[in-house]
């Protein structure tokens, strides 16, 4: 109920999103007709065909971003007629008569229909239909909670419903915008005459909106205005609604469910680990087998700058209090494709050190089980296989720390002399795993696969699923982003395809990081770093040399950036000396 509330609101606060733009001279231009024929079809036509295409394209194949991409050429065919019909009805119904039932008497047989008592319904439902396939929303932390929930959990009815929730808000209030549109429409007309200007005035608005939309610019230039307008708004309802922060790999800083030293509750019991596709460091464990034992399930993903973070502070628990009662789960659920391949899960659990047990949990089974949306999630299960407390992001350590050993008093087991606060104090970590600059960390995790892009700078737009030439304009501004060259940009990443191809981001943070893979063969991808125009030096991360070059070889986390001393905002630029390479993220520290 909390998630629909939630989708319901952020539907709402599109209204104020300037991705509503386009869409808005389809929807004003039946203003001055009765709503319950004209308005409310139009908005449920809408509202149904974009919760359809939305969950399509939330789970869906490349056959699906097609068929949307041709069903959106369609709606502006369909549109482009009735802004014509809106301009010259006449002239329209007699160049375009093999259209007419689709463009030209859309519009004028809905109002001459409307106007003797009859429907009109059918033709705004129409419309309705068209604009649904025309409407991109931008995707703040509301929408991107939906989306990013649906990719990992799968098509469901909750998905549908929770894309169908968040556009039943935006089409309130376009409801009351049209109800307010309409007052002024009528009041115009009958003080000033001027009821044919305002209706042509609406036709060139349509027509315009249609060429913006054909440009890309609902998804280029408009998104990138709209990252500002209700992004904080949406995170405040966020904040407001324990729990339902977006499922991926930024951190959330969520407290544990209880203060420590204070009697934790009961949250459940522990879920089944039967639907690990694979285990490492362990054979099959079950709640039989941990029965008597204090667990801590670590949900955590290999490329995830939070989890790599978190993971000295996992690995110090499970080697402290192993002699103690304590097993540590690491249960491995992959943010992105190339995260399900088990040998590249092997070679990480390897060279991060990870010794204690790791689920691959492939098909979300466990994740399912537990109800978790977060990377990393922490689960404290007590000696009785009951889950006692929970932890979302990074930090509070010692206050987990805390929760362990009360477990570990409880089930009776005795505790290292160690206090719990020594692991807040513990020695700096070094490369990905040095705790992030919270002071000075104003750039946000970014994906560069369109179905959760942001910020995307480069002239034109994301073209998604084809090969595009893409530039990188002259200025970015703060967590502006752009390509270079020519890719292909997928649901979840970017493909170079020729050589010296380049991506630019302009960020405020003391790290910077990328998700890399090499080229589908495995052939590495060279890269030569600028920061500001000039070789990185002192400022070059650990996979990175002083003159910026550096090699993909892996499909991991590389980090390219880390800076000393002051910390601004600064320009970085990755070029690729060879074609091939996918990239997925960026992250910040």
């Amino acid at each position: 109920m909390f998630l629909l509330a939630l989708a319901y609101l952020g539907g709402v606060l599109t209204i104020l999103s300037p991705c509503i733009l386009p869409v808005l001279p389809f929807v004003f231009a039946r203003s001055d007709r009765p709503f319950l024929r004209s308005g409310l079809p139009l908005l449920i036509g809408m509202t149904l065909m974009f919760a359809v295409v939305a969950s399509l394209a939330a789970v869906g194949s490349q056959w699906v971003a097609q068929a949307n991409q041709i069903g959106r050429w369609i709606a502006l065919v369909v549109m482009a007629l009735f802004a014509l019909a809106l301009l010259w009805p006449s002239l329209a119904n007699r160049l375009l008569s093999p259209f007419q039932r689709l463009g030209a008497r859309l519009s004028a047989s809905a109002d001459a229909a409307s106007d003797a008592g009859r429907g009109g319904v059918g033709t705004s439902l129409l419309i309705g239909i068209a604009t649904g396939l025309l409407w991109a929303p931008c995707a703040g932390p509301i929408l991107g909670l939906i989306l990013t929930g649906a990719a990992l959990n799968g098509a469901s009815v909750g998905t549908s419903g929770l894309l169908l929730a968040y556009a039943l808000g935006a089409a309130t209030s376009l409801a009351l915008a049209i109800w307010i549109g309409g007052r002024v429409f009528a009041a115009l007309k009958q003080r000033l005459g001027v009821g044919e200007w305002i209706r042509r005035a609406l036709g060139v608005a349509a027509l315009l909106a249609v060429v913006a939309i054909g440009m890309g610019w609902d998804t280029g230039v408009l998104t990138r205005l709209s990252t500002v307008s209700t992004a904080k708004l949406e995170q405040g309802l966020l904040d407001v609604l324990p729990g339902q922060s977006p499922a991926t790999g930024s951190a959330m800083m969520r407290a544990a469910s209880a203060p420590a030293g204070t009697p934790l509750p009961v949250e459940g019991t522990l879920p089944s680990l039967a639907g690990a596709t694979g285990w490492l460091n362990s054979p099959p464990l079950d709640a039989a087998a941990l029965r008597g034992k204090v667990v801590l399930v670590d949900f955590w993903t290999y490329s995830c700058i939070n989890c790599l973070r978190a993971m000295p502070y996992v690995r110090e628990w499970a080697e402290r209090y192993r002699d103690h009662g304590l097993v540590v789960i690491g249960v491995h659920a992959p943010e992105f494709a190339f995260e399900r391949n088990l040998g590249n899960v092997q070679r990480a659990v390897k060279d991060l050190k990870v010794t204690y047990p790791v689920a691959i949990d492939n098909d979300f089974a466990i994740w399912r089980g537990f109800n978790n949306r977060y990377w990393p999630a922490h689960y404290f299960i007590d000696a009785q296989g009951r889950i006692r407390a929970h932890h979302f992001g990074e930090g509070n350590y010692a206050q987990s720390e805390q929760i362990i050993r009360q477990l570990l008093r409880e089930a009776g087991n005795p505790l290292p002399d160690e206090p719990a606060q020594a692991m807040a104090a513990a020695t700096p970590r070094d490369g990905v795993e040095q705790q992030a600059d919270m002071r000075n960390l104003k750039s946000p995790e970014t994906y560069l696969g369109h179905a959760r892009a942001q910020s995307f700078a480069s002239p034109g737009g994301q073209q998604p699923g084809r090969a595009a030439d893409y530039r990188v304009p002259a200025t970015l501004t703060l967590n502006q982003w752009a390509l270079g060259g020519r890719w292909t940009v997928g649901e979840e990443d970017a493909q170079l395809d020729t050589a010296g191809g380049r991506i630019a981001f302009r960020f405020h943070a003391r790290d910077l990081h990328l998700v890399l893979a090499p080229a589908v063969d495995g052939t590495p991808v060279r890269y030569r770093v600028r920061i500001d125009g000039q070789p990185p030096g002192a400022a070059a991360g650990g996979d990175v040399s002083a003159d910026g070059r550096g090699q993909v070889d892996e499909h991991r986390l590389y980090q390219l950036i880390r800076q000393n001393g002051d910390v601004g905002e600064r320009t970085f630029e990755i070029e690729f000396l060879d074609p091939g390479v996918h990239a997925y993220a960026f992250t910040f520290g």
